[in-house]
């Protein structure tokens, strides 16, 4: 994985360049590189050997806390020690400082480990939106010790009865009374509801958990405001802390109501929340303390500030799942002996057994995961890129870098959320039954990459997204700027011309089939093939991914860049020609899908 991370980094997205910016001018090529080498070891000796062991070992609840395993206490330490979780914040508050490009290539390597031991990646977006939207006092008390990893995070927004339908949520949330106002911490609230989907919502990892919750604060006849305009934010410790950041000796009214037990991530606690039950009755009351975030009504703005991000973190986490898979099936391929060439005569039974991947299938099988994993890897990069230019750039490449950032998010969460758990279902695939055995890691890698399809906003909802609002946002700007970076790209391909003559009549595909989707001006119509669109879409950035890789890496002057080009030349060649099809029931605004009548299934 290194040397193509390597390769995209510096190579590709000229990275050592962000150190002419004021806010990286410390930083060098040397101090990245000894980043990516602390991270790289730190997961090949924290978190890889455990990968099946917490596998197995789920999380269980004693009565009391949560049992995890002692590896996955010693790997979070040694991830915490390590400073990652504050490597973009600012020196002054004792971070590194990086360019938010370095450390999300250097999460990849924990992810590719071991997924579900876990990272930072939840407690970093919880710290980083208290950064955002919370007082200086929250920004002290909660955020500051999270980056310094005495506190965890997660983001509570799903309920039993709502999942991605947040507007249906029913937590409450009424001031506390004389406290309302009068708590350093921000205003002061009472929650009660239930959550139901948390991750590391119970554990005893950290020295506090802090909870971001959404909810809703009735009006004066005690109704629920319907919609997510009613939608508040909370932060909810699962232990009192006073504004010296020390905790009370209380705790807050937080009970684990249940452990979902998953198909995988299965070493990483997966919750059912109580808030406000009364178990426990912090100052006497029951109702779980929580401290306003931002405005009343304004929780589902903020809360998108770590759900973005965590949609960025979610997509380079399949691809680093997707490339663990590669990489393992690449390796049993080149040493498992089966077959023998094809000659004109037919096969000589005389002749030695050859590797499989002497296999033209096999060398398919191996080409489209790398395809689908070196180019997730590269999207997820490319993304992440343009968060440090949205906030180093000067004002032009800022303001583009959002309208990028709009548009591509989604199809940085969906796209290799799906594309890459393909890959880990080929990996399977070239081990043969093997591959269907725990004797080799690649069915727990499928395992694990299937909850990225769901998690953090499900396939449906980024299409939904996708088609519904970001394409349409600003009259089109996000959809425009998109358009402008791809025909930059295929401009520049000189050396690549069939490339980029089969991605550009596959752009203007999609740009025809945007607007046809909306010619008759009904949302139903329109987004009833919003998946099939997303998918189009996808392929579409993935084949200008790939074509941008390439015209980097022309001409080919290693094994390394050779490969790259063998993998725009397969995406172009079985991928790319899958965007018409997709595109066809997008513009024929197709009805079956949302005509059928339930009773006929």
């Amino acid at each position: 994985m290194r040397p193509i991370l390597d390769y995209l980094l510096y190579d590709w997205l000229d990275v050592e360049g962000l150190t002419d910016r004021p806010r990286f001018a410390d930083h060098s090529r040397e101090t990245f590189d000894q980043v990516l080498d602390l991270s790289e070891r730190l997961a090949r000796e924290k978190f890889a050997p455990f990968n099946r062991l917490v596998d197995t070992e789920e999380p269980r609840f004693d009565g009391e806390k949560v049992i995890l395993p002692r590896a996955t206490h010693e790997a979070n330490q040694a991830y915490a020690d390590s400073g990652l979780l504050s490597a973009s914040q600012d020196a002054e508050l004792g971070g590194m400082q990086l360019p938010f490009v370095l450390e999300l290539a250097a999460n990849g390597f924990f992810s590719k480990a071991s997924v579900s031991i876990g990272g930072g990646l939840l407690t970093v977006g919880n710290a980083n939106l208290l950064m955002a939207h919370g007082t200086e006092s929250q920004k002290n008390v909660f955020a500051l010790n999270e980056f310094n990893g005495r506190f965890s995070g997660t983001m509570c927004l799903s309920e039993p009865q709502a999942g991605s339908s947040l507007s249906d949520i029913v937590t409450r949330a009424t001031p506390d009374g004389d406290q309302a106002t009068a708590d350093p911490l921000g205003p002061r609230y009472r929650l009660r509801g239930n959550k139901m989907w948390i991750s590391a919502g119970e554990h005893e990892l950290s020295e506090n958990i802090i909870h971001l919750v959404l909810a809703k604060i009735p009006d004066s006849q005690g109704r629920l405001i319907p919609g997510v305009k009613g939608i508040s934010l909370f932060i909810v410790p699962k232990h009192l802390v006073g504004v010296d950041g020390q905790l009370t000796g209380e705790r807050n009214d937080v009970a684990l109501a249940g452990l979902n037990h998953k198909c995988g991530w299965r070493g990483t606690t997966n919750t059912l929340l109580n808030f406000g039950e009364g178990k426990f009755k912090p100052g006497g009351q029951a109702g779980a303390i929580g401290y306003l975030v931002g405005k009343p009504g304004d929780g589902l703005r903020c809360m998108f500030h770590m759900m973005n991000e965590a949609r960025i973190g979610v997509g380079m986490a399949a691809a680093m799942l997707g490339m663990a898979g590669y990489e393992a099936s690449l390796a049993y391929a080149r040493q498992r002996p089966q077959g023998r060439p094809l000659q004109s005569g037919g096969k000589d039974p005389n002749q030695p057994q050859v590797p499989i991947i002497e296999h033209a299938d096999i060398k398919r099988m191996l080409l489209a995961q790398k395809a689908y994993c070196e180019g997730g890897l590269a999207l997820e990069l490319y993304c992440a890129r343009l968060v440090d230019e949205l906030h180093t750039g000067d004002e032009t490449a800022a303001r583009e870098a959002n309208l990028l950032l709009e548009i591509l998010t989604p199809i940085a969460k969906s796209w290799p959320s799906e594309w890459c758990l393909e890959a880990n279902s080929l990996a399977i695939q070239v081990h043969g039954g093997y591959g269907y055995t725990r004797d080799f890691p690649v069915e727990q890698y499928w395992r694990d990459n299937r909850l990225n399809m769901i998690h953090e906003g499900t396939h449906g909802i980024q299409a939904l997204d996708l088609l519904g609002r970001k394409v349409l946002m600003q009259d089109g700007a996000a959809l425009k700027a998109l358009e402008r970076a791809i025909r930059q790209t295929i401009s520049r391909a000189h050396d690549l011309p069939e490339f980029a003559s089969q991605l550009s009549a596959a752009l203007d595909s999609l740009l025809r089939a945007t607007k046809e989707a909306w010619s008759s001006q009904v949302p139903e119509e329109a987004l009833a093939n919003a998946t099939p669109y997303l998918q189009a879409f996808g392929h579409v950035v993935m084949g200008w991914i790939w074509l941008d890789v390439g015209v980097a890496a022309t001409p080919a002057s290693s094994s390394l860049t050779s490969g790259l080009l063998s993998a725009l030349r397969y995406f172009h060649a079985y991928e790319l020609p899958k965007v018409d099809a997709w595109l066809k029931v997008v513009r024929e605004r197709e009805s079956v899908c949302r005509n059928m009548p339930h009773d006929w299934f």
